[in-house]
């Protein structure tokens, strides 16, 4: 009877150990459902309208926001600034690291053309022109920033510039929080529509153009339907988007961050968890 009580003992000990804690079977069940495997290190399939996740593979966990980032930043500035104003490029604005329009400092330019950037090339230079247009420095908008986060219930963000690139403040989001403030961006119609371009030419005031090309290649996929957002990428970040689908009379917002094949993971979320076919 010691020896039976004994292999019990061992037999639940060993399936105790090999059994992964509940988040992580949560993360297998859903990385693993039918014949793909999911990259992606945290995504969201959700419909605002009914508060529903079709689809939550860790969403609430801290990631780096890198260019969707610029999300927050557009929501801003459109909030704050008349889109047919005249914002002037500062020498700083011209220091920011690629990705950038190769803005000059003296140079104008309306700020819905920045926003272009800001949102189809994601123009690390616009933002930062945006952000002092807004702010009056770059540093008071990251205030505004947080700020906005917070207001919107997006509680487990920190952002520390307008673009996303890597900083010595702490920055970080979470794809719930990130599907937040896309889903109040996308109340502004002026946002709504920008995403939908491939490209646009963009002028200076002086007559200086730009040209620019989406960087979401759904756009250019010959997938049966579109989607439409914000696509980020550092080393530390990987590649994220964030953006929506609509379906029926509603949309389902996506976010996925970490991932290795960005795109073929949201069609597989898309398809397999939110009934759409692409």
């Amino acid at each position: 009877m010691l020896k039976a009580l004994r292999v019990s003992l061992i037999a639940i000990f060993m399936v105790t150990l090999l059994s992964p804690p509940q988040s992580e079977a949560y993360r297998f069940l859903y990385r693993h459902r039918g014949p793909y495997h999911v990259t992606a290190n945290t995504a969201l399939l959700w419909d605002p309208a009914s508060n529903q996740r079709y689809f939550d593979l860790g969403a609430d966990r801290e990631v780096f926001p890198a260019s969707t980032t610029k999300i927050l930043t557009a929501l801003l500035v459109l909030e704050n600034l008349p889109l047919d104003k005249y914002v002037t490029v500062s020498e700083h604005a011209t220091q920011v690291p690629q990705t950038k329009l190769g803005l000059r400092a003296g140079e104008s330019y309306r700020v819905r053309d920045l926003l272009y950037g800001l949102l189809l090339k994601s123009a690390n230079d616009a933002a930062v022109v945006l952000a002092e247009a807004v702010g009056g420095s770059e540093g008071k908008f990251v205030d505004m920033m947080n700020a906005k986060a917070q207001q919107l219930g997006a509680v487990h963000s920190h952002f520390a510039n307008p673009h996303g690139l890597p900083s010595a403040g702490t920055q970080y989001t979470t794809a719930s929080d990130m599907a937040l403030i896309f889903t109040q961006a996308l109340k502004n119609g002026f946002f709504r529509q920008a995403i939908t371009f491939k490209y646009l030419v963009i002028y200076s005031r002086a007559g200086r153009r730009c040209f620019l090309k989406s960087h979401n290649k759904i756009l250019f996929s010959n997938w049966k339907r579109l989607v439409f957002g914000k696509t980020g990428w550092t080393i530390e970040a990987q590649s994220c988007f964030v953006g929506y689908i609509p379906k029926g009379n509603d949309i389902l917002v996506i976010a996925v961050y970490g991932c290795h094949r960005r795109w073929t993971d949201m069609k597989y979320i898309i398809e397999h968890y939110g009934g759409i076919n692409l």
